[in-house]
């Protein structure tokens, strides 16, 4: 079947950056549709249960299909974004209608969604600053095809930052290369490209279109510095962080400014509190808690990467109250069984923390949770392990971090049912 064409009417939007309809008794899940649409899809995959494909042809057009500013953007091609062919203020209701679904089929929660747009990207392009390339067998830099290892060569990519098109990735071949990551700085200078080579040596590498720092990136995930600065500076909330070219941070410009004021409010924590921010990078919420908490109070950051764990002691190096493990946060909670956190903040990968976690951090009976997540599914799903230990939902927020993308960040606040008394010595 896969091939086949037919025409269909587009039902709904669903996660992942599909749409839904049925062809007679069969599910279909379309990419390139919008619902209301009436589409041809060609079908790229089936299933016992669904097929796959994508809207070749559109013949009944919904009012909020735009032309794609990318040309490579489209069925067969670039699987990167999933809705160029969207209006910026139709895709936050989409991914509106996306998370609220999921809130009430994962978690039974009913809960009216806005995804708030971030400031500086009306157009939803110029705003990821790391992107990472693939290379085809000839050299060539470009990205995957949806749900495909095969590679579409770019000349460049819309929704990369300027200072990422500044390197020039796509103008240059990679003999001997894998993948190459492309990292600029939202708030100076500083560039850096992550090389994975084919093989164990790394051979002489092209000449980039501006200063650069170069990395290598080993199987496992681990990078070596080969020539330059290790890592990439950011700003946020008034401190300098320094960032490892392969870690975590957020890639759009707005996001950790926007994300840390909507965490610190949400939380309130006062001076002498103790906070946890677990999965905590390089940082990021960590040093916003410990200005809060201030030198009588402690802010205590998990981590399992180690290169994470260094940016995040030396980013915070000037702050006696703080205090960065790595390791497991699942680990790390058992062997803090004892500490009794006033706030928390969790931001995990995109597979969410788990009830084990969940069951660990509630034990200690802090007063408020803040939950950042860039995946509603497993959001939903560790929100009903919040509810299972006695914490209520009491205010959900959204952003539009990924603009052309299914992608959105979440943050959930959570709150005991009954509130824990606590006696301080």
């Amino acid at each position: 079947m896969t091939g086949q064409e037919f025409e269909l009417t587009v039902d709904d939007v669903a996660q992942g950056g599909w749409c839904v309809g049925r062809h007679g008794e069969q599910v279909v899940f379309v990419r390139h549709a919008l619902p209301g649409e009436r589409v041809r899809v060609r079908v790229t995959e089936m299933t016992s249960r669904f097929l796959r494909g994508d809207a070749v042809e559109i013949l009944t057009a919904s009012p909020d299909r735009v032309e794609a500013p990318c040309a490579f953007a489209g069925p067969g091609k670039c699987g990167g974004c999933d809705w160029q062919h969207v209006s910026p203020e139709a895709q936050r209701a989409l991914k509106a209608k996306v998370v609220s679904d999921q809130l009430s089929r994962i978690a039974g929660i009913d809960r009216e969604v806005v995804v708030e747009e971030l400031p500086g990207t009306p157009d939803g392009l110029g705003w990821r600053t790391r992107v990472r390339f693939a290379v085809d067998s000839e050299g060539r830099a470009g990205l995957h095809r949806h749900r495909s290892h095969d590679i579409e060569p770019v000349d460049r990519c819309l929704i990369a930052h300027p200072g990422v098109a500044e390197l020039g990735v796509t103008d240059v071949k990679w003999e001997g290369v894998r993948d190459v990551e492309a990292v600029a700085s939202s708030a100076c200078a500083d560039r850096a490209v992550v090389v994975t080579p084919t093989g164990a040596r790394l051979n002489n590498l092209p000449e980039l279109g501006t200063s650069s720092a170069v990395l290598r990136r080993f199987k496992g995930g681990r990078v070596q510095q080969v020539r330059g600065r290790r890592g990439v500076r950011e700003n946020a909330n008034g401190r300098e962080y320094r960032v490892s070219a392969g870690g975590f941070w957020q890639v759009h410009p707005a996001a950790a400014e926007v994300l840390t004021a909507a965490v610190m409010e949400a939380l309130e924590p006062k001076p002498g509190e103790t906070a946890l921010d677990l999965y905590c990078g390089a940082g990021l919420f960590t040093g916003a808690l410990a200005e809060a908490v201030g030198p009588e109070g402690r802010a205590m950051g998990v981590e399992s990467g180690v290169q994470a764990v260094s940016d995040a002691r030396y980013n915070l190096r000037d702050m006696e109250q703080v205090r960065i493990e790595q390791g497991d946060v699942a680990a790390q909670l058992r062997e803090w069984a004892d500490v009794h956190a006033d706030v928390v903040v969790l931001d995990p990968p995109r597979a969410g923390t788990g009830a084990e976690v969940v069951r660990s951090l509630t034990g200690t009976r802090p007063r408020r949770v803040a939950y950042v997540s860039c995946d509603p599914a497993t959001l939903a799903r560790d929100l009903a392990s919040f509810d299972r230990a006695g914490y209520r939902l009491t205010e959900f927020r959204a952003f539009d971090a990924f603009p052309m993308t299914h992608h959105v960040e979440c943050l959930a606040v959570l709150e005991p049912v009954r509130p824990a008394r606590r006696h301080r010595e």
